[in-house]
């Protein structure tokens, strides 16, 4: 009997040295937090997004983290890391690539907790006029529709989407009671960060 103990402590004792011998990079890094949002396919980070930053085994350098209006995010020693107009893919490398001046083999995870820079903008007679946020595709009308539907006096026929692209003011004509019959469906396009839609 004690022959097994001694040989069971010292199998014990060998995976206790290999397991500190192993290489930080040979084990894998925690799995991502559950408590993120998917962001859609052409999500890039913008001031007020919440992004949570996890460095393994280097929880001094982790935290959640709001971009600012000038498009960075500070982080523990890293300080200010310019963020604005990346996928997480792009922030998670930069921050890896700031952290090897102060790190060995960082290993960095970047969790999208909340998108709040992508927002599309209703105005006129409807029921709730304002900002909307806008992470996943939306209609014009889904966004009246989140917006709680036109007013008694709206004029239906001539509401309109107005959209900056590239310096140009763009403008978009959406008739509501067209496609509201299945008429010229064509009007009722997916709306873009930034957009506008007025409701005269």
């Amino acid at each position: 009997m004690a022959a097994v103990l001694a040989r069971l402590r010292a199998g014990v004792l060998l995976l206790c040295v290999l397991a500190a011998a192993a290489p930080a990079s040979a084990q894998a890094p925690p799995p991502a937090d559950a408590g993120g949002v998917t962001p859609p396919a052409d999500f890039v980070v913008g001031p007020e997004d919440v992004l949570g930053i996890v460095f393994w085994r280097e929880r001094d350098m982790s935290g959640d983290v709001v971009v600012r209006p000038d498009g960075k995010i500070s982080l523990p020693l890293l300080n200010d890391v310019d963020v604005a107009g990346l996928t997480p893919d792009q922030v998670r490398e930069r921050v890896t690539e700031r952290a090897r001046e102060f790190v060995d083999d960082p290993m960095a995870t970047v969790i999208v907790k909340q998108i709040h820079s992508r927002k599309v903008f209703i105005t006129g007679n409807v029921e709730r006029v304002g900002p909307f946020p806008l992470i996943q595709p939306t209609t014009v009308l889904q966004l009246i529709a989140l917006a709680g539907g036109l007013r008694e006096f709206a004029d239906a026929s001539n509401i309109v989407v107005l959209r900056l692209e590239r310096g140009k003011q763009l403008t978009f004509q959406f008739n509501y009671n067209d496609v509201k019959n299945r008429r010229n469906l064509h009007q009722n396009i997916i709306l873009k960060p930034g957009d506008t839609v007025i409701v005269p």
